[in-house]
């Protein structure tokens, strides 16, 4: 697709192989009633393109990160931020933005390290439903 300015929407970049990412997407999906988001994995070229090169190399797969406007956010970041826009009460759980960042990201790490290991893994990433292509950059 390239790089494309054009995109007005956050973005939430995702490990399209885990387990634990691909039902992550598919709960936010389900509580992104406005379609604020649109989603594309790390491994696809999109990510290649659209994301600082530190960020889309392929050995860097452990953070969710999320590419609003001019504005990356990372791991515990991401996650908080991403639920602020939820529909439901998932908002209140921004109120943990006060925790420091390097305590945020320790737990979030060590889940990020262990997430194949606990919720398995695919040998290809997602491939969205019809209905749901258009929220998908690749």
């Amino acid at each position: 697709m390239g790089t494309d300015h054009s995109i007005d929407k956050p973005i939430i970049f995702f490990d399209g192989v885990c387990n634990l990412c691909n039902s992550s997407v598919q709960f936010i999906l389900q509580r992104d009633k406005k379609k604020k988001f649109l989603f594309a994995s790390l491994q696809s070229g999109f990510a290649n393109e659209n994301l600082p090169l530190d960020l889309s190399d392929s050995e860097n797969l452990q953070s969710i990160i999320l590419k609003d406007s001019n504005s990356l956010y990372t791991k515990s970041s991401a996650v908080l931020t991403i639920a602020k826009s939820l529909n439901g009460l998932w908002p209140i759980f921004y109120i943990f933005i006060v925790i420091p960042k390097p305590l945020r990201d320790w737990v979030y790490s060590i889940v990020a390290k262990n997430r194949y290991k606990w919720f398995g893994k695919k040998d290809y990433c997602m491939i969205p439903s019809p209905e749901l292509k258009n929220r998908f950059l690749d």
